[in-house]
């Protein structure tokens, strides 16, 4: 009598427990491109860049122009900053900023681009990485970023005709410090899609939250097309 007194007891405590478990706030929030070929994960209290922001941000012409519209139809994109009042200017460490930020982007290529793309295309195509790229952005007047480090570079075939490329570097930013830059770029199966994250944190931030940035990174995949 005793033995089922104390199973009953325990019976709802047991219960909150679980339902305490099941309620707890997600580790991750998951994101995905609008064809869900593209995907990867940030932590949860990473808080998104406003779309639009972003877009103002990263478009270089009259964001009412046919080219601005044709643009937007052919690339995605997002960011994520792990700062408490996100902004978009951390993409390059600009700002009072020591926290991580990640920038994804996936672009239907054109016939023209396809022609001209190639490894270090994919390196390039958000930072100066190649020498001949850098070379040519030290003649720009004012060009913010010096001191370039690289720290690793590979060549990835996760399988599936998908292929990639993977480096990590340093620059000095100019007002900001050394930043440690992390990118991934795959090019789709077909060839028409060029899919890339990259993932920034000052160079003693990324030291220190290497686990955590690797688990952001590793995340970013690319799946084959259906059909």
């Amino acid at each position: 009598m005793r033995s089922s007194r104390a199973r009953l007891a325990a019976t709802p405590v047991a219960l909150v427990a679980a339902l305490a478990a099941g309620c707890a706030s997600p580790e991750f929030t998951y994101v995905h491109d609008g064809d869900g070929r593209t995907y990867f994960k940030v932590p949860a209290v990473w808080r998104q860049i406003d779309q639009k922001t972003l877009d103002a941000a990263l478009e270089r012409s009259d964001p009412e122009s046919a080219t601005a519209r044709v643009r937007k139809q052919l690339v995605w994109s997002i960011a994520y900053d792990a700062h408490a009042e996100p902004a978009v200017q951390h993409l390059y460490g600009l700002g009072p900023s020591d926290e991580p930020f990640v920038f994804a982007r996936v672009a239907k290529l054109l016939p023209s681009e396809l022609d001209e793309l190639s490894l270090n295309g994919m390196r390039d195509v958000i930072l100066p990485v190649s020498e001949e790229v850098r070379a040519r952005a030290e003649q720009i007047p004012g060009y913010p970023l010096t001191g370039f480090e690289l720290l690793a570079d590979e060549v990835l075939h996760p399988g599936d005709g998908v292929r990639g490329v993977h480096v990590r570097f340093n620059y000095a930013v100019q007002g900001a410090g050394v930043q440690t830059f992390d990118l991934t770029s795959y090019l789709s199966e077909d060839g028409q899609r060029l899919s890339t994250m990259l993932v920034r944190c000052s160079a003693a931030c990324y030291r220190e939250r290497a686990a955590e940035l690797d688990r952001v990174t590793q995340s970013f995949k690319v799946k084959r097309a259906i059909g």
